[in-house]
């Protein structure tokens, strides 16, 4: 009998799958864990809603109750249908990483937790029943440095000698058009460098991604500023250790895995004031860190790096050390597993 049920009720990988993943990884070597909705990578095959309500019917042995894990508001909506109405055996715990004040249902539905996780301390001023502040993790025996990055980014079949790409949704909150005027002014002055842009446009942002192309068409770039589509996850480790940097222009940013997923792989990143891209970037170490809707500044920053082979050497390494000593997916695991022991104990 689970004693930890997990909820992915988002058909798409986001990032809150990735992260979900990335400690459920870690969660399954100590814990008997049930996925809960749609499948994750790497993760054991999901149930149903209705099994996980008929699993967690009863205590599992040794404990008082089940522990729900969720990330998203059907899922706390469900849990708490779960607690409150069916009566189950359960405590839900919740992991927020939003940097903003929540709207009026995700906060009423945030009250009802029995724990949160803060993914960092600004988040943790928007929520109650903050039990830990634990910054989410990269896995780390995933991304992996690649031995020979020129050979493992010919291998991908982009063209040029280096990589440059931005990872995400297409849409203004996300910056994709901050990231093409980047390197509408980068690319000029670095002949051998492929820019992709990594993601899909909803329906209602077609228009603009349009635009973004056109912007590329008229600037000759059409070859080297790519625009690839939605990269499968099984995919994306072999991508990231290919990239000689990433770049993440965001207006708005909860938390931001991509520095990470990058860093992890030894890659560094320019990345707009957002997210928790600050921290990752280690004053400096492992990331540059430019002000909002500063195009020209990202473009500026990423020509000094890139042009400086011994900088942009030393900066891959300590992006890997750091992503392995402070932002590890284990490390999240063993902080997401305090929470759980106390409210265990708690009984």
């Amino acid at each position: 009998m689970s004693e930890l049920f997990v909820t992915n009720f988002n058909r798409n990988f986001t990032g809150v799958s990735a992260t979900a993943a990335n400690v459920i990884r870690q969660q399954i070597k100590t814990h008997d864990l049930a996925l809960v909705g749609h499948p994750l990578p790497g993760c054991p095959d999901p149930i149903p809603l209705s099994q996980a309500r008929a699993l967690s019917r009863q205590p599992p042995p040794g404990r008082p109750f089940s522990i729900w894990h969720v990330r998203r508001n059907t899922e706390m909506r469900a849990a708490i249908w779960a607690r409150d109405v069916l009566r189950l055996p359960i405590r839900i715990v919740f992991t927020s990483s939003a940097q903003r004040r929540h709207s009026a249902l995700p906060r009423w539905l945030i009250s009802r937790m029995d724990a949160i996780v803060a993914t960092t301390e600004r988040a943790a001023q928007f929520v109650p029943h903050v039990r830990a502040v634990v910054p989410h993790g990269v896995d780390c025996d995933l991304f992996t440095p690649a031995p020979d990055r020129a050979a493992a980014w010919a291998r991908l079949g982009y063209g040029g000698t280096m990589g440059i790409a931005t990872v995400g949704r297409i849409r203004p909150e996300k910056g994709t058009d901050l990231f093409v005027e980047s390197m509408l002014r980068l690319l000029p002055d670095l002949p051998g460098a492929t820019a992709l842009v990594l993601g899909r446009a909803a329906r209602e942002h077609q228009g603009f991604l349009d635009g973004l192309k056109r912007r590329v068409s008229a600037a000759g770039l059409g070859a080297r500023i790519l625009f690839p589509g939605e990269v499968p996850a099984a995919d994306l480790p072999a991508l990231m250790r290919a990239l000689s940097l990433v770049m993440q222009l965001p207006r708005y940013e909860g938390y931001g895995m991509v520095p990470l997923e990058g860093m992890a792989s030894g890659a560094p990143f320019v990345a707009s004031e957002a997210g928790y891209y600050r921290a990752f970037s280690a004053q400096g170490r492992s990331g540059i860190v430019v002000a909002q809707k500063a195009a020209s500044e990202a473009a500026e920053a990423a020509r000094a790096l890139l042009g400086d082979p011994a900088r942009h050497v030393a900066m891959c390494r300590a992006a890997r050390e750091i992503a392995e000593g402070r932002f590890s997916a284990r490390a999240e695991a063993e902080g997401i597993e305090a929470v759980y022991q106390a409210l265990w104990s708690d009984g």
